[in-house]
């Protein structure tokens, strides 16, 4: 549960910054052909999918949604669904990525990013630190699952049945 604390806490500390000295649409180069800082507010998921919806139930979808994820996740953790030290990790950095964006919509409606990644025209969507836990998070969570048995020798099932 720290590590997902610590996702909350740099995720709003660093939105929180940017948020107060920069506006709407700010850019600045950092790394010139890769790396921007940006104010971006994104109103729909990952990807910006959904951004361009009028729909009033959107924003309360996607909460729902969010704090569902958030629940599963953090009663995984808690109950030790989560057996492996790559699972754990995983199963943290997504709940705290998830509660940073909920944290977003539920505060403001839209999710602040401001990462902006490029190779000449080729740009990665903007994304924040909690997008970015998430991703490890998840990788980590399917990393585990299809090679986890593998490096322990074989399934659970095989190891309580001896």
């Amino acid at each position: 549960m720290w590590v997902s604390l610590a996702v909350v806490a740099a995720d709003r500390v660093t939105k929180i910054l940017l948020d107060r000295a920069t506006e709407l649409s700010w850019h600045r180069s950092i790394i010139p052909g890769f790396l921007n800082l940006v104010h971006a507010r994104n109103r729909g998921v990952a990807f910006s999918i959904f951004a361009d919806s009028d729909s009033p139930w959107l924003r309360a979808a996607l909460i729902v949604l969010a704090l569902g994820a958030v629940g599963l996740f953090a009663w995984m953790l808690a109950t030790g669904r989560a057996a492996t030290r790559p699972e754990r990790w995983g199963f943290a950095l997504v709940l705290g990525g998830a509660a940073g964006n909920v944290l977003d919509r539920i505060l403001y409606g839209s999710v602040l990013d401001f990462l902006d990644f490029y190779v000449r025209d080729w740009h990665w969507p903007a994304f924040n630190v909690a997008d970015a836990c998430l991703s490890i998070g998840v990788t980590l969570i399917f990393w585990e699952m299809i090679f986890g048995a593998r490096a322990s020798g074989g399934s659970s099932s095989a190891s309580e049945e001896n």
